[in-house]
């Protein structure tokens, strides 16, 4: 497996050797054709200040990493082509970690070009927390499932939840951009966004498609755990709870975000979380994206954990994790971080109450999605006794 990673250039370092020797296996200079060696050689030339130029590098390099991919697997008999896309999004997450660490100053003279006529809110607190998620937690998760898928083993599960994150990412990256700060400069690289976002749909379509992979578990506790009613499970009625808190203070932080003229939130933007009036918009359509999608899903989750043989909380507990856990990190990091003026951090003196609020809301539906992907027999389908029976009796 790991052979296989090093052809598709997921487990090597960049090269500074030439990569048109005919003595090199065509795998092995497709790793050579890194985003960085491109945006290192682009970034030195003229063509830097051309806008169209570096959306047509862009789309070079999208083409050229398929077509790599696709050499590398071309003697396979069957290749699932989720394949193709998680393969495809390694590369751009080590492009996201490239810009994450350049803007915060660790390297430099890779992406100053692409900041400056491609995507120059790439350089915003929002957006360098963005880059460091995809960077870090969606490469480990694209790497865990590459490697499951080539061993033939389960991947469904690490799959939503990278679908999860990375359309969290986008839904919330490509509305802030158009009606934030940046509206007046968007370039012709901000449409490769669109493709950022229809991928992991289509991703997402296709896994909630497939059958699932269900654990095996006796009918008969099967049985006995869906007849307990929820205060005789205590975990459960916690994560209830939980999930009703959640709603509540989704419904507030949307209403502080749309600007209500309540007391309640008019000392909360200005006293406890400034971040929300940040003119660049990604924190209000977060909290937008939170009220008119997060909501009904945790909603209807409350109403699984009561409900027994809800069978699609095995799958959307682990989507909704997924695009909490990437909103609320790049949402808690820019709300402190040096990029996001001063007027907008939150003040040193709440930072206590502010952070246990947003950690607390990103945890739940983590916690959520371990208790149901771990302990799943609440939520499987009951079958009736005599149907068993007429099993046994067929065998």
């Amino acid at each position: 497996m790991s052979s296989r990673l090093r052809e598709l250039g997921l487990l090597w370092p960049v090269h500074t050797v030439d990569i048109w020797r005919t003595d090199v296996p065509v795998c092995s200079r497709s790793r050579q054709l890194s985003y960085s060696s491109y945006t290192k050689v682009l970034g030195s030339s003229r063509l830097q200040h051309k806008p169209v130029v570096i959306l047509g590098l862009e789309a070079a390099i999208l083409m050229t990493v398929f077509f790599m991919v696709h050499l590398c697997v071309r003697k396979e008999t069957s290749v699932d082509p989720l394949f193709y896309v998680f393969a495809f999004f390694a590369y751009t997450s080590v492009a996201d970690l490239t810009n994450a660490l350049e803007q915060d100053g660790y390297i430099r003279g890779f992406m100053d070009f692409y900041t400056y006529k491609g995507k120059p809110y790439l350089s915003t607190a929002y957006c360098i927390l963005m880059s460091y998620w995809n960077g870090v937690v969606h490469f480990t998760m694209l790497l865990t499932a590459i490697y499951r898928m080539c061993r033939g083993k389960p991947f469904r599960s690490i799959a939503l939840v990278w679908a999860g994150s990375m359309i969290a990412t986008q839904v919330v990256l490509i509305p802030g951009i158009v009606t934030g700060k940046y509206g007046k400069s968007i370039y012709p690289a901000f449409w490769c966004n669109i493709l950022f976002l229809m991928l992991p749909v289509w991703v997402a379509v296709k896994l909630f498609n497939r059958p699932r992979e269900l654990p095996i578990i006796p009918a008969d506790k099967v049985e006995t755990e869906q007849k307990k009613r929820l205060v005789s499970r205590p975990k459960d009625l916690l994560l209830t709870l939980a999930l009703l808190w959640a709603v509540a203070f989704t419904v507030f932080r949307g209403f502080v975000a749309l600007e209500c003229a309540l007391d309640a939130c008019f000392t909360y933007i200005y006293q406890y979380e400034p971040y929300l009036k940040d003119n660049v918009a990604f924190p209000k359509v977060m909290m937008l994206v939170f009220l008119f999608y997060a909501l009904p899903l945790m909603t209807a989750c409350a109403y699984g954990l009561t409900t027994p043989g809800c069978l699609w909380m095995l799958d959307w507990t682990l989507f909704l994790a997924g695009g909490v856990a990437q909103a609320q990190w790049a949402h808690i990091g820019a709300s402190v971080h040096s990029r996001t003026p001063f007027t907008y951090r939150i003040p040193k003196e709440e930072w206590g109450l502010v952070l246990t609020l947003n950690f607390l809301y990103l945890a739940t539906p983590l916690l959520l999605a371990l208790r149901c992907y771990h302990d799943p027999a609440f939520f499987l389908k009951t079958v009736p006794l005599a149907q068993v029976d007429n099993d046994k009796k067929r065998k």
